[in-house]
């Protein structure tokens, strides 16, 4: 009778993306400069909250972004015609995320000594960014009201890895069917110590409030 040898090999598959990921932060430390990970799904609003965002912090911090995107620079145009901050394209090729090891290569392309807060606006998805460490100091995701209250039930790695939660478009709650308690029980179930805030980036509500999250992380 043939014999079958099991071991265990319990390297980290993620091993390289992690030591990129270590390298981008400490390029970013070097450089007192702070990145955040933003990630959705497609049509969350993400480009439209970063704008509102922008436009009320740019006048006292220094901020790049960086898009990810298959193809085009609609968002990262979209984001510096309504902004007027500098931003960068990367095309992934038909990738569903962007790694530590595509970051690193794109910061050669950014001179980080002059920003304050770099913004990595990843590609939208709600599976692929949430398994790979950007090396950014914060990941912050936007879930929006037309998605539904199931999301973070069905896409929990990514509710679990991130910082802060975004519940956007809550102007339109009277139109759907969203159970604002359901979905924040749901989440604080996957990721006890997320920071959930509704907000609505076409009206402003809640801005406010993630920009002092910010500051009270970064102490800027």
């Amino acid at each position: 009778m043939s014999d079958v040898k099991t071991i265990e090999i319990h390297e980290n598959i993620f091993a390289d993306n992690d030591m990129a990921a270590k390298m981008v932060r400490e390029k970013l430390k070097n450089n007192n400069c702070y990145m955040v990970n933003f990630m959705s799904s497609p049509g969350s609003g993400k480009t439209t909250t970063l704008i509102s965002l922008i436009n009320k912090l740019k006048n006292n911090l220094n901020i790049y972004l960086m898009n990810v995107d298959i193809k085009t620079d609609c968002d990262a145009s979209k984001i510096a015609k309504n902004t007027g901050i500098n931003t960068l394209q990367i095309n992934n090729g038909g990738l569903c995320h962007i790694d530590a090891e595509m970051t690193l290569n794109a910061l050669k392309e950014v001179d980080l000594k002059d920003i304050d807060l770099l913004i990595l606006e990843n590609i939208g998805n709600l599976v692929c960014p949430a398994e790979f460490d950007t090396g950014a100091n914060k990941n912050i995701m936007i879930l929006s009201v037309p998605e539904g209250d199931d999301k973070p039930l069905k896409y929990p790695l990514m509710f679990s890895v991130c910082d802060l939660v975004l519940i956007n478009k809550i102007d339109v709650l009277p139109f759907f069917d969203f159970d604002m308690d359901k979905a924040v029980k749901n989440i604080k179930n996957l990721n006890k110590n997320a920071k959930i805030i509704p907000i609505s980036a076409k009206t402003g509500e809640g801005i406010d409030e993630v920009i002092n999250w910010l500051n009270n992380c970064f102490k800027f």
